[in-house]
C-alpha cells in the first residue's frame, strides 16, 4: 500500500459516487483516478488493465464532453436523459465483452508475462463497455460495471491490492445504487413523457 493507491481509491469514490448522481464532475475526479491506476497497474505487471487506464483518459474526455454537448444536447443547466439498450443492443454489447475477454487474454497469456491474463482481460473487456455505455448515459452500464467489480475485488485481492479491492468492494455497491437511480431517473422520464403525450 504506498500513497499513490490511497489517493487513486480517494479519487474513484469520488468519481463513481457522482455518476450515480449523474453529477458532471464525475469526469475530471475520474480523469485523476485513471492516470494514477496507470501508473499502479504498470507496476504490478497488470498489464490490461494499465492499457485500459490509458483507453480510459480518452472514454473520461468523451462522456465529458457528450455530458454536456451530446445527442439531443440538453438546455442550460438540464442534463441528457438516461437511455435504455434494446435486447439486440445488449445481446452485441455482451457479444462484444466475451469477444474481448478471449482477444486479450490470449495475447496476455501468450506473449507477455502478465499475471491473471484472462482473468484481468475480462475486467478489461467489461470495463470499456460499461464505460462507452456510461457516457452514452445508457442505464445498463450499471449491469456491466457489476460483472467488472466482482471479478476485480478478486484479482486484486489475489494481488496484494488491498485498498484497491477494497475500493472495488464499495464500487459493487455503488454499481448496485447507480442502476437504481438510474432506473428511477428513466421510469420518471418515460412516465412523465408519456403522460405529456396522451
Amino acid at each position: 500500500m504506498d500513497w499513490l493507491e490511497i489517493v487513486a481509491v480517494v479519487f474513484g469514490l469520488a468519481c463513481v459516487s457522482l455518476t450515480v448522481r449523474q453529477n458532471i464532475w464525475c469526469w475530471p475526479t475520474g480523469l485523476v483516478m485513471v492516470s494514477l491506476y496507470i501508473i499502479i497497474f504498470w507496476r504490478v505487471k497488470l498489464y490490461s488493465d494499465m492499457g485500459l487506464q490509458v483507453i480510459y483518459v480518452v472514454l473520461q474526455l468523451y462522456g465529458w464532453w457528450h455530458w454536456l454537448h451530446g445527442d439531443g444536447a440538453p438546455k442550460e443547466g438540464e442534463q441528457i436523459p438516461v437511455e435504455r439498450l434494446t435486447p439486440q443492443g445488449m445481446a452485441t454489447w455482451v457479444l462484444v465483452s466475451l469477444v474481448g475477454t478471449f482477444s486479450l487474454g490470449w495475447v496476455m497469456g501468450s506473449f507477455t508475462d502478465a499475471a491473471l491474463p484472462y482473468w484481468d482481460a475480462a475486467t478489461t473487456a467489461l470495463s470499456l463497455v460499461a464505460q462507452y455505455l456510461m457516457a452514452r448515459k445508457s442505464l445498463e452500464n450499471w449491469l456491466f460495471w457489476i460483472a467488472v467489480d466482482v471479478l476485480a475485488v478478486g484479482i486484486y485481492a489475489i494481488k496484494g491490492l488491498a485498498p484497491t479491492a477494497v475500493l472495488y468492494a464499495v464500487f459493487l455497491g455503488l454499481s448496485v445504487a447507480g442502476w437504481i437511480a438510474w432506473k428511477r431517473s428513466y421510469e420518471t422520464r418515460t412516465a412523465t413523457e408519456e403522460a405529456a403525450a396522451a
